[in-house]
């Protein structure tokens, strides 16, 4: 009597997509596993941004500026305040840390593809001035005045797409920073090394008389220092 071979006897065909089928349930049960996993490690660290002053809440607002209420663009201003707010070195490299975990994604990477290369470099020299720990020594003067020329200068050459322009407000957030007159004249100083070009005379081809006139009223109210 001819034995049955029809279960037993499977052509080299059928045990490749056999096999294919069971790498695809495999494959789809370890991506839907991992998905399942980034969304509950986003989960909890949502519930920590409702806390003014954590990093997961540095983090959603770093979010919320690049998205710009569904608007065109980024929000430099929010962004800005946002990473003015950070203390420490120390607490943005637990911001990115959390961005990751909300959006996972890398928040650096991100904000390179949000930001025009001026404005980009403006909120790396935010941060580069800050202390390395949170309540630790203050930025060092010399990195202070050489971080507020390199941000003037970002201000300056800032571009609306094929048009020059001036960032005012990342002008204004610089002279709102500056405890006194002599950090702004350091900071000229500082500004002439860089490039060459006299701040003063810059900041006269960049803004109207009347911006120029009340932007250095914001540094003529400071203590000489």
């Amino acid at each position: 009597m001819k034995k049955d071979t029809t279960n037993n006897d499977l052509t080299v065909k059928e045990k490749i997509l056999y096999s294919l089928i069971g790498l695809g349930i495999v494959g789809g049960g370890v991506f839907f596993g991992r998905k399942l996993v980034v969304k509950s490690v986003a989960n909890r660290e949502e519930k920590k941004s409702f806390e003014d002053g954590t990093p997961a809440t540095y983090a959603k607002q770093i979010k919320m500026a690049f998205e710009n209420d569904g608007w065109w663009g980024t929000d430099t201003e929010k962004l800005r305040t946002t990473l003015q707010d950070i203390p420490s070195k120390q607490v943005f490299l637990k911001v990115q840390e959390s961005y990751k975990k909300l959006y996972n994604s890398n928040m650096i990477t991100d904000m390179s593809d949000e930001l025009q290369t001026t404005e980009y470099n403006e909120m790396l020299q935010i941060i580069g001035q800050k202390p390395d720990k949170t309540g630790g020594k203050p930025t060092n003067v010399v990195t202070s005045y050489d971080g507020w020329a390199k941000r003037l200068k970002a201000a300056f050459d800032k571009s609306y797409g094929f048009l020059p322009g001036t960032d005012e407000e990342a002008i204004k957030a610089v002279f709102n920073e500056m405890p006194t007159q002599k950090a702004f004249i350091m900071t000229a100083a500082f500004y002439k090394k860089l490039y060459g070009n006299n701040l003063m005379d810059d900041l006269k081809s960049e803004l109207e008389v009347w911006e120029l006139s009340d932007y250095l009223k914001i540094i003529t109210t400071k203590p000489k220092g």
